[in-house]
């Protein structure tokens, strides 16, 4: 057992939701071993205390029992041994999503930030993982998922696998179930999905287009650096989110996301469902292997800043769909709907003139990741935005280079520089590389597009590609723009300048924007809104009721803040025109060089 930790883990009680660990550490630190459980993990920039669901802990020496006590809230020491350390825990897991544990009778999941504790001063130390399955008759079936490599196992997965270090342990998610699965190469290396969750889809079409989309990705980069690669979807009737790992990713997606067989024209769930896989698997360049050079030895246990999430995420979500597009899956129409809506959600959020990318990217601890009432008007997405950051970038380094290069290029470089050579990406490393490649100065850019909050130049960058921008009034509160056509702008219709639901008999306000009549007749977020001018309305007929006012009239507003009715007095002001409209223009519209540099933009012929 000496140089050797071992770590043993089962499900202990599916009703309770709890598994057991059981960790060996042969040489433990001769001053007394400390134990610690992260509190947070890699690609989701938010504390979340895992150790809370610890719910109790024991430890032991050649069979002897040993003190074990709490040095803050996720450390524990043991008291000095001699000989080997076991320590024994029970973990409570009822976090239905891709950051943390599930556990019950019809599957279970975990992230090893969530379960295995860190043997602290020996996280470089390979480890031993046996993962066994449930006792009794009705688990027989179960199998068992995850991308650690292989020592020892049975036909369905259940046995010991290996880790060359800790941080490679809790990169590598396990599924236990009774899943469905479907298998595809890329480049020769196996590509394996799991499906947990009652479900009925089209798994050829999947494993078509995601072996399309992946290929696509691999090509960008020029190789392809892993030996296989998992996908782990649980599926449900509500629910979304994707983490990326280095050589697997877990998501959630919806139970009518998935194509149904025959669906001939890929619908929006299916396409999101895509835009989901596309981007976790495009992370496995782009995060996991080119990162941050303060996320690459990050401490688990405390906030880490960068400012440049904008980059890795947002660059990410600008190819997640592009990707799409690229392979054929979807139709340019298709695309230029999702780009539409990523800019209508930059748009519509005053807090862009308030937050640059860049801050964005530093606060994701405290702003993005805890958003509140007020986050519209106060911050801005490094997703969304940043994805029109890198937009620009590519119109950028095609403009001085006169289409030679692309973004493309740019991650290209970013891998050869950096991810070949495990080298962390600095804080101004991006924007270096980015002039060096123009053989320019695009400082500018970069201080107007991530440094600064004024509007970005979409309009003049689409039109390089031949397409048609416009921003016109929404229609409703589900109108968040789309495929146009340039046509008669609409006209601008009352709203009410906030983001609400139906909740029992009320309208329940959830975020009021800056600037909007609810803003500027007192209304706050959790007011519950009963009438218009006397009249009851709903989440579902208010637009209506409002839209029959003329601009500039006053309107009786009753409704309840805490237990106290008030009486707002609101000025009816009409739609802004923060709603995106694209549109490919027609081949005689465009120059020679427009088009050219369309169809190298979405490979097309």
């Amino acid at each position: 057992m000496k140089n050797t930790i071992v770590y043993t883990i089962r499900p202990f009680s599916l009703h309770a939701h709890l598994f057991r660990v059981s960790l060996i550490v042969g040489l433990p630190e001769v001053t007394g071993q400390r134990l610690s459980l992260p509190a947070w993990i890699p690609g989701s920039y938010m504390i979340r205390d895992f150790a809370k669901n610890i719910v109790s802990i024991k430890a032991s020496s050649e069979g002897r029992p040993v003190n074990i006590f709490k040095l803050d809230k996720h450390t524990w020491q043991a008291e000095p041994v001699s000989g080997v350390l076991a320590v024994e825990y029970d973990v409570y897991c009822w976090d239905l999503s891709v950051r943390g544990a599930h556990l019950d009778t019809t599957h279970g999941f975990f992230n090893g930030t969530s379960v295995f504790l860190q043997v602290v001063g020996q996280e470089a130390r390979p480890l031993l993982v046996i993962i066994e399955r449930p006792v009794g008759d009705a688990f027989l079936s179960w199998k068992l998922a995850t991308s650690l490599p292989v020592k020892s196992i049975d036909p369905q997965g259940f046995g010991s696998y290996r880790a060359e270090s800790y941080s490679h342990l809790v990169d590598c998610p396990v599924e236990m179930g009774e899943f469905q699965e479907l298998n595809f190469p890329v480049e020769g290396k196996p590509h394996r999905m799991v499906f947990s969750g009652r479900c009925r889809f089209d798994g050829e079409r999947i494993a078509r287009d995601l072996q399309k989309i992946c290929a696509c990705h691999a090509a960008l980069f020029g190789e392809l650096p892993v030996d296989s690669y998992l996908f782990l979807t649980m599926v449900v009737g509500e629910g979304y989110g994707g983490l990326e790992h280095r050589d697997s990713t877990a998501l959630l997606c919806e139970r009518d996301d998935l194509p149904a067989k025959g669906m001939k024209q890929p619908g929006k769930g299916y396409i999101k469902y895509l835009g989901l896989c596309s981007h976790e698997y495009f992370h496995l360049w782009n995060v996991k292997r080119i990162r941050p050079q303060l996320l690459k030895q990050a401490d688990l246990s405390c906030e880490v800043h960068t400012e440049l999430l904008w980059a890795f995420e947002g660059i990410t979500s600008y190819y997640d769909d592009l990707a799409l597009v690229r392979t054929g899956c979807i139709q340019p129409d298709d695309y230029l709907d999702l780009v539409a809506q990523t800019v209508t959600r930059v748009m519509r959020s005053s807090g862009r003139f308030r937050q640059s990318v860049a801050e964005s990217s530093f606060d994701t601890w405290t702003k993005f990741y805890k958003q509140d009432e007020n986050a519209p008007n106060a911050i801005i997405s490094y997703y969304s935005k940043g994805a029109l950051v890198a937009f620009g970038l590519d119109m950028v380094l095609r403009d001085r280079s006169g289409d030679r290069l692309s973004l493309d290029d740019f991650m290209r470089r970013l891998w050869e520089e950096f991810g070949t050579h495990d080298i962390g990406v600095a804080e101004s490393d991006l924007e270096r590389l980015a002039d060096r490649l123009a053989d320019a100065d695009l400082s500018a850019f970069f201080e107007q597009a991530v440094h600064g909050t004024e509007d970005l130049p979409l309009e003049s960058w689409f039109s390089s590609l031949g397409i048609g921008y416009r921003l016109r009034p929404t229609k409703s509160q589900e109108d968040w723009g789309g495929v146009g056509d340039g046509a008669e702008m609409p006209e601008a219709r009352p709203v009410l300048g906030a983001r609400y639901r139906q909740k029992g008999d009320f309208v329940e306000l959830l975020q009021v924007y800056d600037g909007g009549a609810a803003q500027n007749a007192g209304l706050s977020a959790g007011d519950r809104v009963i009438a218009i001018d006397g009249l009851q309305v709903t989440a579902k007929n208010l637009d209506g009721v409002l839209g029959q006012f003329e601009k500039g009239r006053e309107v009786q507003i009753h409704a309840f803040r805490r237990d106290e009715l008030m009486v707002f007095s609101l000025p009816v002001q009409l739609a802004a025109r923060d709603t995106c409209e694209l549109w490919l223009m027609p081949e005689d519209q465009c120059s020679e060089s427009q088009l050219a540099r369309r169809r190298n933009w979405l490979h097309q012929r």
